[in-house]
């Protein structure tokens, strides 16, 4: 379903670890409506899934995902770049038409 480079697990786990709330269980993933193109990404740090996530485990990361993005994130990977001008997750998604110049958001 979802795809985690080595850098973006790394990312996460790091992320976990720094965490002031110390039962962060894993990232809980959702496309919104939103951003230049339609829809954006959205990522946090959370607890436990809603009732209606999908749980999905990579790396030994647990991932929550909106029961709503499930059929758009599908085949996605996410990976975490770093750069002279800014460091944060990129997102492959095979089911975007397109996405905006800046790679936040997607039709």
């Amino acid at each position: 379903m979802i795809h985690l480079t080595e850098s973006a697990s790394d990312a996460i786990r790091n992320s976990m670890a720094g965490a002031a709330n110390a039962s962060v269980q894993g990232i809980r993933i959702k496309i919104e409506a939103g951003g230049c193109a339609g829809f954006k990404y959205m990522m946090a740090l959370a607890r436990a899934p809603e009732s209606d996530d999908a749980v999905v485990e990579k790396e030994g990361l647990k991932i929550f995902v909106e029961a709503n993005s499930v059929s758009l994130l599908k085949g996605t990977t996410i990976d975490f770049v770093t750069s002279l001008e800014e460091s944060g997750f990129t997102f492959d998604n095979p089911n975007a038409g397109s996405k905006c110049s800046c790679g936040k958001s997607f039709n």
